[in-house]
């Protein structure tokens, strides 16, 4: 009991940092926004902040880690029947429920989106989380489809599926859409990509 108590509060302190990041952030402007600052309006010390986020930039990325943990558990945990292309859209649903349920109502992902194509610490960060996550779910698919995927496909149709996902995102929320067309149009690009994996099954 006293383990999920700890476990909530860090929760909740993680969240009331990243509201009051998006909410400094769009006041101040992102690089005008310093790391004590977001502390302060959080109510907790610098050192708090870093005990959640390694930097300033990993804050715009918060769920990343939670979206990679629903994605390999689809891999893991799939049915001794499932096809590569079943998998890899439970993975795809998952990780955009995920985004639908907390950054596209937050701000976060437009905020996301608008700054990953005009700060070059934001891409270099988002670049490396990316490539990161794509490289354990590339080893996870591999590992479960050893005798229809090699290790160099499944890089390549994680890449894509990760890819075109992100892309229909950032190009989405670009052009002012709401949060439902967003959605929308993250799922049209996974299934674009999934109907590449239809000889794999």
């Amino acid at each position: 009991m006293e383990a999920g108590r700890r476990e909530r509060k860090k929760q909740l302190t993680r969240r009331a940092l990243v509201t009051a990041a998006i909410r400094l952030f769009d006041e101040r402007g992102y690089d005008r926004t310093t790391v004590a600052e977001i502390a302060e309006a959080a109510d907790v010390s610098k050192r708090t902040f870093f005990l959640h986020f390694p930097t300033k930039e990993d804050v715009l990325l918060a769920d990343a880690e939670v979206r990679t943990g629903l994605a390999l558990r689809a891999i893991e945990d799939r049915g001794p029947a499932a096809s590569v292309r079943e998998v890899l859209a439970a993975a795809a649903d998952s990780m955009i429920a995920n985004v639908s349920a907390t950054e596209l109502p937050s701000g976060l992902a437009a905020l996301r989106a608008e700054l990953v194509v005009t700060n070059p610490a934001v891409q270099a960060r988002m670049l490396h989380v990316l490539f990161s996550a794509q490289t354990r779910l590339a080893d996870a698919l591999h590992r479960a489809y050893p005798d229809l995927l090699d290790a160099t496909s499944a890089a390549a149709t994680v890449g894509a599926l990760i890819g075109a996902i992100n892309a229909a995102t950032i190009t989405s929320l670009s052009l002012g859409q709401t949060p439902r067309e967003t959605r929308r149009a993250m799922q049209r690009a996974a299934e674009t990509v999934l109907r590449a994996t239809e000889p794999l099954s």
